[in-house]
């Protein structure tokens, strides 16, 4: 029997864009439950843990035999990484926008190169650090700190900012475990992520803010099992069944999916358009990204043997 890579590689692109056409609806979801961060993430991890593990179990993926003591360790890890970087990041939408917050969290890849580079000494070469000097550009400009001055609260605006900034930080935390873990499904790892939020934040959530678990209405309900079922279960199960299928720059082009979506679905539903100012900064971080991801040249080889020599 003859494999069908043109097949396969069409599925897997149909997958990853369906799975960023749907995470690029996830700040609605955050808006429309009109709950706080804390609480929101909870019921995504809660939602999404079952959502996954009946994912897993269908796949006959549950077993301990999946978790060495080193394996568990960091996933755990990972998952207080993940969990606070939600909370980050939802509390972030509330206080900018979901256009903003996605597009500032979006300079995540830049992030793992340099963090990358400083844990394993690897040289980031005049190329790399040029296209990251460009997103951070980007990002100043996408976030609108520059223009904004018509905001209501500027401060609780520029915290939002800071929060989208640290969660993409900490989800380079996420990346880089993840890479190490190759034994492990990502599916998995996202359970096991989700199962930390799920048992932590009732624990925890008291010294910030309490859980709102009473006078929860119906259509909050049906908000939040989406954000479990289809943000966290659905889309999750879409972009890990599509990478293998795929080559990096195919991946590295179709992830820009997901914010290109939260900004179309921000203007759409919520009549909140980014500026041409924050438009620039987004292109400039889509150019960055793709020129680290694979590999483009900043500067010509002359000018980079000259700097060398």
């Amino acid at each position: 029997m003859q494999f069908d890579h043109h097949g396969s590689r069409q599925q897997g692109v149909l997958m990853l864009a369906s799975g960023g056409l749907l995470m690029g609806t996830l700040g609605v979801f955050v808006e429309e439950a009109h709950l706080g961060a804390l609480t929101l993430v909870f019921f995504r991890c809660l939602f999404g843990m079952l959502a996954l593990a009946a994912y897993c179990a269908w796949q006959g993926w549950l077993s301990p035999r999946q978790f060495t003591r080193r394996t568990l360790s960091l996933a755990l890890i990972s998952g207080v990484l993940m969990v606070t970087q939600w909370v980050a990041f939802f509390d972030a939408i509330h206080r900018t926008s979901i256009a903003v917050a996605t597009v500032v969290f979006h300079v995540q890849p830049f992030w793992v190169v340099l963090i990358g580079a400083a844990l394993f000494h690897e040289q980031l070469g005049a190329d790399r650090l040029g296209w990251i000097g460009i997103a951070f550009v980007g990002l100043v400009l996408a976030s609108g700190v520059l223009g904004e001055t018509h905001l209501s609260d500027p401060t609780s605006y520029l915290i939002g900012i800071a929060e989208s900034l640290g969660g993409s930080v900490l989800y380079a935390g996420v990346t880089l475990i993840a890479k190490s873990l190759r034994g492990l499904r990502p599916h998995l790892l996202t359970l096991t992520q989700c199962a930390v939020g799920t048992l932590c934040l009732p624990l925890i959530a008291p010294l910030f803010a309490p859980l709102e678990l009473a006078h929860i209405s119906a259509t909050q309900w049906g908000w939040l099992v989406g954000m479990g079922v289809l943000h966290t279960g659905l889309s999750y199960v879409l972009i890990y069944g599509a990478l293998p299928m795929l080559t990096t720059p195919v991946i590295a082009v179709l992830l820009f999916v997901y914010p290109l979506t939260a900004i179309a679905v921000d203007a759409i539903v919520y009549n909140r358009a980014l500026s041409m100012a924050q438009f620039a900064g987004m292109a400039l971080i889509v150019t960055a990204s793709l020129g680290v991801n694979l590999g483009w040249r900043l500067l010509p080889p002359r000018l980079v043997k000259a700097r060398r020599s």
